[in-house]
């Protein structure tokens, strides 16, 4: 499976597109940064602990328990997110890209002649992407229910009210997509900073009570000892715990948007100093508390860290924060499906852009409805964040598992780092990543099926595509003829009618079905007739001067290839009217485009089973028209239909 797609499309320019992130003062982009990137994992604190103690396996608030699970919040944030994902994963960017179909695009250019490594590797970055659809489901539903659900603590009478509550803002959410996020995104950043100021404000005010608790956390000894003493609870345990590093992935996926410095020092010197005083925060109340009061507290320990009259504050805080949570998972899935497109795994979807300026900045209807009405199953069918719990953390620890496998193949074979130190690094993330895959699996039953279904849905569905695509464009080269020969054939003898013809083809060699049906039908050929192919490089950009390539055959036929980034826009028109090696620029209104529209023929013929070969035609079927996504003037487009047999 060979992942470098022709023919596909979408994605917009960063700000400065030759640099591949944002340009701007590092202050600025660190704000940023925390507006946009850290949403999910900032909002962990909400819900990471509650689940811990008071999930579906429940465990006793006592100071074994709260220094055990305390020092694995710290030491999962140290060794995932600051060693794995800051310090080593986001060195491996894709020309300033990152996220793993980005990565996935790296390593296959790089090792592309070593086939032992690229098919296995381009399945687990592919599975990997079907997962994070599945997480995108949960995400908002978890966050946002979870911050609802705090008005309880105010008073129980709006228990009532919770679902109807975050249906309604959900529903909101996923409805003003279409306007685009570019002006609400403003306000990401000040409302993220005033939320991390808050949490770690209310984490002080309670450590300072249980100063101890500070060493506590640091003390990898003390996860050790509630391993020691009730090994099975410790590992039930993490299956809630790595809940409070659910979006680590984040970091990598948006780094194209800020660029590596700003993330890292966000991270670092804001962003994990006020999640673990938050963390430190519930830890220390649960202990100065009486045992009995504790049992209650810890079943919504965020909220009651607010004195009661800053605690409805507190929860309109939250839900803010878990609205921008959710918005920067959504523009990531609609971000995830552009890349798949260009890489050629999914389907052409109509995609449109909500601002000229603002990088991240599509909308894809098709997913965004499907996601709507995924969420709102979810939370109406789990009806609490405690039950989506369950369901959540297992694409998270899968994909977080395929990112470690997936650099190692950066160490050993693109960096080359000493054997020792990238064999110890890489043990210990096989390590943690999964113990904490084999905790969540055992959610499976009470909900973790969900987003392994989610998985194995997309990943049937990418991967047929891909699979698809290939046998397709296989078949049509088998009957193709060979350039040369039908221009010496039918050059001398057709009539040449004035204009340009330029016929779109996924095959760089041979003539395209849609020029010899032309003549076949219409019996001429235009002055100039362009053969263009366009191609989808597993890099993110591609500089001007490395856009097209010609072909000149004589006789007023040239071959184009027109060269896009996965994260580019296409738009064949404009590219046309720049260029000067096909003779004279074209003029729109003295062009017509002609398309190939395939219906395909499901054959027992050796590719893909029977059942496969009726879902990639299907796909097809509904795949955007080829005019929309390559933006072609309406009135300019020709469509000529074949059969192939797949």
């Amino acid at each position: 499976m060979n992942i470098t797609a022709t023919g596909a499309a979408e994605a917009e320019p960063p700000a400065d597109a030759s640099h591949g992130h944002s340009q701007g003062s590092l202050a600025k982009l660190a704000v940023g940064a925390v507006g946009i990137v850290f949403g999910d994992i900032g909002t962990s604190p909400i819900y990471a602990f509650r689940e811990t103690f008071a999930g579906h396996h429940k465990i006793a608030p006592d100071q074994l328990h709260v220094y055990g699970v305390l020092s694995l919040i710290f030491w999962s944030m140290m060794i995932i997110v600051t060693l794995k994902y800051v310090a080593i994963i986001m060195r491996a960017d894709n020309k300033g890209e990152g996220g793993s179909l980005a990565l996935l695009a790296l390593i296959n250019r790089t090792l592309s002649g070593k086939r032992r490594w690229t098919s296995g590797i381009v399945l687990l970055g592919v599975f990997a992407t079907a997962l994070f659809y599945g997480d995108s489901m949960i995400t908002p539903a978890m966050s946002v229910l979870s911050a609802v659900e705090g008005i309880t603590t105010v008073n129980r009478g709006f228990e009532p009210y919770v679902l109807p509550i975050a249906v309604g803002i959900l529903v909101c959410l996923f409805a003003i997509q279409s306007r685009g996020t570019a002006k609400v995104g403003l306000l990401f950043g000040p409302i993220m900073v005033t939320y991390f100021v808050t949490i770690a404000a209310l984490g002080v005010m309670h450590i300072v009570s249980h100063p101890n608790i500070i060493m506590a956390m640091l003390n990898p000894l003390n996860a050790f000892a509630f391993y020691a003493q009730e090994p099975m609870r410790a590992f039930v345990a993490m299956g809630s715990v790595v809940l409070a590093v659910t979006g680590a992935e984040a970091l990598y996926a948006d780094m194209g948007h800020f660029g590596r410095r700003p993330i890292k020092v966000s991270w670092i010197y804001f962003v994990l100093p006020a999640l673990l005083l938050n963390y430190m925060g519930q830890g220390a109340m649960l202990l100065e508390q009486p045992y009995a009061q504790a049992l209650e507290t810890v079943k919504n320990p965020f909220f009651f860290l607010a004195p009661e009259f800053l605690r409805l504050p507190l929860v309109l805080l939250a839900m803010a924060a878990t609205v921008i949570a959710s918005q920067a998972v959504i523009s990531g899935a609609f971000s995830v499906t552009q890349q798949a497109i260009q890489l050629g795994f999914i389907p052409r979807l109509r995609i449109t852009h909500t601002s000229e300026s603002a990088a991240g900045q599509i909308y894809i209807p098709v997913v965004n409805w499907a996601l709507m009405v995924m969420v709102i199953l979810l939370v109406v069918s789990f009806g609490s964040s405690t039950n989506l719990g369950a369901a959540y953390g297992i694409a998270v620890t899968g994909a977080m598992l395929i990112d470690t496998a997936l650099i190692a193949v950066v160490l050993l074979n693109l960096w080359n780092w000493n054997r020792v130190l990238a064999f110890g690094l890489l043990a210990l993330f096989f390590a943690v990543d999964g113990l904490y895959l084999a905790a969540n699996l055992l959610k499976v039953p009470d909900g973790g099926w969900f987003p392994l279904l989610v998985g194995a849905v997309a990943f049937t569905l990418l991967t047929t595509w891909a699979r698809g695509r290939k046998l397709m464009i296989d078949r049509m080269q088998e009957a193709s003829l060979p350039m040369e020969i039908f221009i010496k054939s039918a050059a001398p003898s057709a009539t040449r009618v004035p204009g340009t013809a330029v016929f779109m083809t996924s095959s760089p060699n041979g003539v395209p079905h849609a020029l010899l049906h032309n003549l076949k039908h219409n019996k001429v050929l235009h002055e100039r007739v362009i053969l263009l192919t366009v191609r989808i490089e597993d890099v993110p950009y591609v500089p001007d001067e490395k856009r097209s390539e010609t072909e000149d055959y004589g006789h007023g036929f040239y071959r184009l290839k027109l060269r896009y980034g996965f994260m580019e826009d296409i738009d064949v028109p404009d590219a046309l009217g720049s260029l000067k090696s096909c003779g004279p620029i074209c003029k729109m209104m003295d062009t017509s485009f002609f398309l190939a529209r395939q219906t395909l023929l499901a054959s027992s013929r050796p590719g893909m089973a029977i059942w496969r070969e009726k879902l990639f035609a299907w796909m097809l079927r509904n795949a955007e028209s080829a005019m929309e996504f390559f933006k072609l003037p309406t009135n300019r487009v020709v469509e000529l239909g074949s059969q192939v047999e797949i």
